[in-house]
């Protein structure tokens, strides 16, 4: 995991790198994303982190965490900006 600056937590970053994986990658809406397991296991990071980072990003609209289910695109996930 590279640091964008030294005054981003970690979830912060994981979050950017999750944002990026979905505008980067054909996720349409209402698709689902790999595992809560798998995003810490491919991005070196803890489950916590990718919690943390999951739960900003669905504050931002991006996705919606399911419990059970999964983690889902939303259809603004390719308008909206990431914000520090």
């Amino acid at each position: 995991m590279k640091s964008n600056t030294s005054q981003q937590r970690p979830y912060q970053e994981v979050g950017a790198m999750i944002r990026d994986l979905i505008v980067q990658t054909p996720y349409r809406p209402g698709e689902r994303l790999p595992p809560e397991r798998e995003i810490a296991e491919r991005l070196n990071v803890t489950r916590t982190v990718v919690r943390e980072a999951l739960i900003m990003l669905e504050i931002k609209g991006l996705v919606e965490v399911r419990r059970g289910a999964g983690i889902y695109v939303l259809d603004s996930a390719d308008n909206n900006e990431m914000e520090g």
